[in-house]
């Protein structure tokens, strides 16, 4: 049966004003997406129900699904895929390995592998909680998934500074975006990632606001990195942020890819390279204090980033696919 609607209430100056247009808009995709997922009903039900157009309900369940109105989680993991994530953990001493089902195209690797990171990371807030975040694809992709239940008072750490030059998507700007749906405190490095040279870096650590949060990047509740690789799918690829010969220099002293934008070998060891002296980030060897260090990261083309950086970092939680994961398994930590 259909239900009646009441006529709006005129704004009044001694009653609260009504809710504004975004506000209002919110609150029908909220309400599109309850009756359609919680009560059953069917797209032209809804339709009828609230008053639109069946193709803009249908846009709205699209786009509650995108923005983290609404999320969907399977509860029964893959027998092979929870084999491996024990098998992880005794390899490497990892207290917790999430491993995902291969996807259907490598595309989705990073969109999957965010999606189960922002349910972790959910899942796992605290009151009063400082969170240290790198940045790129794999994380950018967590934050529909990001959901603060309550928790108050936390704060937002970006271990890394920011790209000059971008295109649709900013990775650097994870920190500040997750910062906004968790109602954090936010600390950015606003600074470019890489510097000109080595003094101009130099110069720049001696900012107060860049000691603070390098202070800060000390005392991390948890830490949540991703790594990258230098194959041309690769950020550094896709942004220039990097000449082709620094690229080229990289590889012939020995760096198999990235964290927090400092290269590394095979062994986890960080390079001495000159790219690394310009790097304005956090130094992944000091964040080994944290309470809980969570590397999130996939694709078969990063394998051999992702083990060094399990034997730099001595992770406590991995979130990573099952191609990866079963290659992590045959190489001896």
């Amino acid at each position: 049966m259909k239900r009646s609607r009441s006529t709006p209430v005129q704004d009044n100056p001694g009653k609260p004003s009504r809710p504004g247009e975004a506000e209002l808009g919110a609150d029908i995709k909220a309400r599109v997406a309850w009756l359609y997922y919680m009560e059953g009903m069917t797209q032209d039900q809804i339709a009828q129900e609230v008053g639109l157009h069946r193709t803009r309900v249908l846009r709205m369940l699209s786009a509650s699904r995108q923005d983290g109105t609404v999320q969907i989680r399977v509860t029964a993991n893959l027998s092979r895929c929870v084999e491996l994530e024990r098998c992880l953990e005794a390899t490497y001493g990892i207290e917790r390995a999430i491993v995902i089902p291969e996807p259907r195209e490598a595309a989705q690797v990073s969109q999957t592998i965010g999606a189960v990171l922002g349910a972790y990371i959910a899942d796992n807030l605290t009151d009063r909680m400082t969170i240290g975040l790198g940045w790129g694809r794999t994380l950018s992709c967590a934050l529909p998934a990001i959901v603060n239940n309550g928790h108050s008072d936390m704060t937002v750490v970006s271990l890394l500074g920011g790209l000059t030059k971008v295109s649709t998507v900013n990775p650097s700007e994870f920190a500040w975006r997750m910062a906004d749906r968790l109602s954090a405190s936010c600390y950015m490095l606003a600074a470019p990632v890489f510097a000109p040279d080595a003094r101009t870096r130099e110069a720049l650590m001696t900012h107060p606001g860049i000691r603070e949060i390098f202070h800060r990047a000390t005392q991390l509740d948890m830490a949540i990195l991703s790594v990258g690789d230098l194959s041309p799918q690769s950020t550094f690829a896709e942004y220039g942020l990097l000449e082709r010969d620094e690229l080229a220099s990289l590889h012939r002293a020995g760096a198999v890819g990235d964290i927090l934008c400092r290269f590394i070998n095979a062994e986890g060891e960080v390079i001495d390279h000159p790219v690394n002296e310009r790097v304005v980030a956090v130094d992944p060897r000091n964040l080994t204090g944290a309470r809980k260090l969570v590397l999130a990261s996939g694709g078969w083309h990063k394998y051999q980033v992702i083990l060094a950086s399990i034997r730099l970092l001595r992770p406590h939680v991995l979130v990573t696919d099952e191609v990866v994961a079963e290659r992590l398994v045959e190489t001896t930590g």
